[in-house]
């Protein structure tokens, strides 16, 4: 299964970001920690020219919690801090004052000693729908930013004060020309940062319910009720869903696009626990 989008309006993202960066002190990067390095755009060191990153595993609520410290350990270091967030609860967010000062400390004290005093000013960036909205409105304690569970909703500069003496701006999503592991757009798909309107989400779903019957096999069986012995047809794996399900159609077919749509949906709303799909290296995109 090979996806691939790179629509018209990211070439224009790609370029504000490049005229902005030199508006900030840092960058907040947005990554959903059930995929981190699927959900890391590969062209964002190069596009934020070494300034100092904060990564926020978002979603962190969805993801598997020993998965996710074990992401955090690999990521940390070189200029760079990672914090653990739930954008629902605000899980995470009360440290992320204190977790940009320290990351900034030696400019903030050379600051301090020639008397500069000035906001702390980062970019909030990641790929679409992963939560770079919610996150800012979430610290921001009001609907500062304009959030969507459809990519690419943002739109204009908008700058946000959260209080702390930060204020962050909020950027479009962007995803980057080519995956050049199909894998990544695959993972991608799964938690809706491709539109579901350019995809084959039949292939999508089977793609889904087989990585999750390979990897977190108790949770599919858990949630779909599968008895003793079941197992899916590699050729069609959603039969097995749709029929455990109830979903079928005229003469006892199975429905094969309402088990894909099902198991999308409750894979992207955490109803089938909480799955990480990705492992951290020994050494770690950063």
């Amino acid at each position: 299964m090979n996806i691939q989008w790179f629509p018209g309006h990211m070439t224009k993202a790609r370029r504000k970001i490049a005229e902005d960066l030199a508006l900030v002190d840092a960058v907040c990067e947005i990554r959903d920690a059930r995929i981190p390095r699927a959900s890391a755009n590969p062209d964002v060191p190069e596009l934020t020219r070494g300034k100092p990153r904060v990564v926020a595993l978002n979603r962190a609520d969805l993801a598997d919690p020993a998965m996710t410290k074990k992401w955090a350990q690999a990521l940390r270091g070189n200029n760079l801090a990672v914090l653990e967030t739930d954008c629902k609860t605000g899980r995470g967010l009360d440290a992320f004052p204190a977790v940009v000062r320290e990351l900034l400390r030696e400019k903030l004290e050379r600051d301090a000693a020639r008397g500069i005093t000035k906001p702390i000013r980062l970019m909030v960036l990641g790929v679409p729908n992963v939560g770079k909205s919610t996150f800012i409105n979430k610290i921001a304690g009001r609907r500062a930013a304009e959030a969507s569970n459809r990519p690419g909703v943002t739109r204009g500069k908008q700058w946000v004060s959260v209080g702390g003496g930060i204020e962050l701006l909020d950027t479009p999503g962007i995803l980057w020309p080519k995956f050049d592991d199909p894998e990544t757009g695959v993972l991608l798909a799964f938690t809706g940062a491709v539109r579901d309107e350019i995809l084959d989400l039949e292939a999508l779903g089977a793609r889904l319910f087989m990585t999750l019957w390979e990897r977190y096999r108790h949770a599919i069986a858990e949630r779909y009720k599968l008895r003793e012995g079941d197992a899916p047809d590699p050729q069609n794996p959603l039969e097995l869903l749709a029929r455990r399900r109830g979903f079928l159609v005229s003469g006892g077919e199975a429905d094969i696009l309402r088990a894909a749509n099902a198991i999308l949906d409750e894979y992207r709303a955490g109803k089938l626990g909480r799955i990480t799909l990705e492992t951290p290296k020994m050494t770690e995109y950063a």
